[in-house]
């Protein structure tokens, strides 16, 4: 049964209206259309948490399965108020996809719970976590569907749902989550494996299209930890980070900005407002500034049809999951700006859980350089079948990706069969 699309735009809508072009293009039937359109399994849960003062709060929280046809369903839990079923519906779709452009062996999954986690003491996340991860246990497991940090969840909280996971089992269970801490069977390499990703596919990208990396104007939006181990990398590269974005605002230098600095500033301050030899500007202003390379790595919806039109970059790469919204998409491509999407572009903290999925099913660990060796050959070959696929159909690189990822979920769907 299809799922019924709101009026209005919602992440859902435009995760929907992505896959629509490539099944338009491939052109898939009908009924596989319909089977890839819809999420698996859906499961909202309401669970109460007994707060420090003695009060009992309500929570909700969700976890969605879009697609488990090529292995396991892999995607993460996020906190924050404003998570929605129609958002953990988008990003489990977006991680189905993910998954397939970088052909690894998992389908995709979302998690959330509408929580303002700042608003919690230590000992009320711990309880919350605990609770959530006990009442989605019966859908997440080493062999079915292994969660991972995303917005406000951290290692801490990946090693809650662990814990609590393995207590229902019994014994210990590593391979249930992945960006767990090192202690107990995290991979290296993981904090900085988007952000590293990020910064492989750019490097990438400015080959293709002959933008020279040294010297190169950058503004980052989002200095969490996939922005700011971008942005890190891409100053290392010899790049010019112009303007970094915050939940505070934005700073901006035409001369450059010393990340390492914005590193040290962030780590004692919490925020970038105020780092020396930087000027504040709006966040949104950032956006809109004149560079070579934008990435948007903070939340979806950021750029839009509302400021498509002033965005002055040659590349956008998104760092984040769905930052650009579909008509601000085809007013960029009809602007000559090139967009790497979500799906490659921040594949690679996806490509390293498998590597720490692997590695725990394994008990037999890696190095970081070797970790780091193997990040950089998947992001490096996808990137390059992206691009060999964009040429050859002519295309920008999202319908590009998207072209592939679906191409092989539905393959994967028609070869298994509709079971009974």
């Amino acid at each position: 049964m299809a799922i019924k699309q709101p009026e209005t735009l919602n992440p859902f809508a435009e995760a929907v209206a992505q896959f629509d072009a490539a099944a338009e293009r491939l052109k898939l039937s009908p009924e596989l259309r319909a089977i890839l359109r819809a999420p698996k399994r859906e499961l909202t849960v309401n669970f109460p948490v007994r707060m420090d003062d003695g009060r009992v709060e309500m929570f909700t929280g969700y976890r969605v399965q879009h697609n488990i046809n090529r292995g396991p369903a892999k995607g993460g839990i996020r906190y924050d108020a404003n998570v929605s079923i129609d958002e953990v519906r988008a990003l489990a779709m977006w991680m189905t996809w993910k998954c397939a452009v970088v052909n690894i062996p998992f389908g995709g999954a979302k998690g959330g719970v509408i929580v303002d986690p700042r608003q919690l003491s230590r000992g009320e996340l711990e309880r919350l976590t605990r609770r959530y991860a006990t009442e989605i246990a019966g859908v997440i497991g080493p062999e079915s569907d292994i969660p991972a940090p995303d917005v406000n969840t951290n290692p801490q909280i990946m090693a809650w749902i662990m814990d609590t996971y393995s207590m229902h089992k019994g014994y210990s269970v590593p391979a249930v989550v992945t960006g767990k801490p090192l202690s107990i069977g995290g991979s290296e390499g993981r904090m900085e494996a988007t952000g590293r990703g990020v910064y492989v596919v750019t490097r990438e990208a400015c080959k293709a299209l002959g933008i020279e990396m040294k010297g190169a104007s950058v503004v980052v939006q989002g200095f969490g930890n996939v922005g700011s181990v971008t942005a890190r990398l891409m100053h290392e590269a010899g790049c010019r980070v112009i303007a970094l974005s915050d939940v505070y605002g934005a700073i901006h230098n035409p001369d450059g900005i010393d990340v390492k600095l914005a590193l040290r500033f962030v780590q004692e301050h919490g925020t970038l407002k105020g780092l020396p030899g930087a000027t504040p500007i709006d966040g949104k202003e950032a956006l809109e500034l004149p560079c070579d390379i934008l990435i948007p790595a903070a939340t979806e919806g950021q750029i839009t049809e509302q400021n498509a039109h002033r965005i002055k970059a040659k590349l956008v790469v998104e760092a984040a999951n769905g930052p650009t919204t579909t008509e601000a998409d085809a007013i960029l491509h009809a602007r000559g700006i090139a967009v790497i999407p979500d799906i490659l572009a921040n594949a690679g903290g996806v490509t390293v859980s498998y590597f720490e999925w692997v590695q725990d099913l394994q008990h037999f660990f890696w190095a970081e350089d070797e970790i780091n060796l193997r990040l950089e050959s998947v992001m490096t070959r996808s990137f390059a079948a992206v691009q060999a696929k964009r040429d050859l159909e002519n295309c920008d690189y999202r319908l590009a990706a998207y072209l592939l990822a679906v191409a092989r979920v539905a393959e994967a769907t028609q070869v298994r069969g509709i079971y009974p």
